[in-house]
């Protein structure tokens, strides 16, 4: 008998920028200001993460980064679905520790105005795969990138 299984989870995130969507879209879309707040963020050296971008439709997103000296090797590779400029991004993951597969996620970003700034809402449906990945610790993740995010907007003009 197989030790394979399958958690199947779904997490919705709400955050508020003061900036408007035009410039949260852009920082999804420009891989110089991704960099900043997305590669790596959990990472122990965050400078060791690499982020290749290319943001169209069938277009992929790949970020590598090591947990610590010698540690395992994370990569996440992302595909393009749905981009509507300012306003979407849908697009599916999958995530690796070092050979081991440990998820693989549909994602819609959405950009709302709020008042002069953006309502994010970033809803993700995963399939995490024999107990190597948690929704909650995907959550988590989600949630300080975000948070880089913010900062992000806060810092570049």
């Amino acid at each position: 008998m197989s030790d394979r299984s399958v958690t199947h989870a779904t997490f919705v995130i709400v955050h508020v920028y003061d900036a408007p969507p035009a410039r949260v879209f852009a920082a999804w879309a420009d891989q110089t200001a991704k960099n900043r707040w997305f590669a790596g963020v959990d990472s122990p050296d965050p400078d060791a993460a690499t982020l290749e971008l290319d943001f169209r439709v069938g277009g992929t997103e790949r970020n590598t980064f090591q947990d610590g000296k010698g540690g395992p090797v994370f990569s996440y590779e992302g595909c393009f679905r749905d981009i509507v400029p300012d306003e979407r991004i849908v697009l599916t993951n999958h995530m690796h520790r070092d050979e081991t597969r440990l998820a693989v996620n549909l994602v819609h970003v959405q950009f709302d105005p709020e008042g002069a700034g953006t309502r994010l809402t970033v809803t993700d449906q995963g399939a995490y795969l024999d107990g190597q990945d948690r929704p909650e610790w995907r959550e988590a993740g989600t949630r300080s990138q975000l948070e880089r995010l913010a900062v992000e907007l806060k810092t570049v003009v």
